[in-house]
């Protein structure tokens, strides 16, 4: 196993290692489309400025908010949003039993309802990942 004990650099193993990569690199061509929908969208408006992007992200999107917004700052930069504030507003998961006819909170893609613990729960919200709004100028 290498040894990455050395002053100013990072002490990440090479499996972990592969593994942000991997996140950055998924987290990245996300932050590249949603770049290409508020550009297009700003010059549509004639905006010469984004000021702000508000996104709707699901916390059943499978999407690390850290790493996106790592990958925010690295992609802005000379854009149009290059100044422009992100907003991140989380959707918890949730999904409704169809035995007991009610909505509970769910963690995962799939899940149990709690109170039955029979039935499957269908999600209905936590998946999303949108633009929910771009303020410019």
């Amino acid at each position: 196993m290498e040894n990455n004990n050395i002053p100013g650099r990072c002490n990440v193993d090479a499996g972990s290692r592969d593994r942000l990569e991997s996140l950055t690199m998924h987290e990245m061509t996300i932050v590249a489309g949603i770049l290409r929908i508020v550009e297009d969208q700003a010059r549509a408006a004639g905006a010469s400025t984004v000021n702000t992007i508000e996104l709707d992200i699901g916390d059943l999107a499978g999407i690390e908010i850290d790493a996106l917004r790592f990958c925010f700052e690295a992609a802005r930069r000379d854009t149009i949003a290059a100044d422009a504030e992100l907003v991140i507003n989380r959707i918890p998961g949730r999904g409704h039993c169809p035995q007991c006819d009610i909505d509970v909170p769910v963690e995962y893609h799939v899940a149990v309802c709690p109170e039955c613990e029979q039935a499957l729960v269908e999600v209905f919200q936590g998946r999303e990942l949108k633009v929910k709004s771009i303020n410019v100028d």
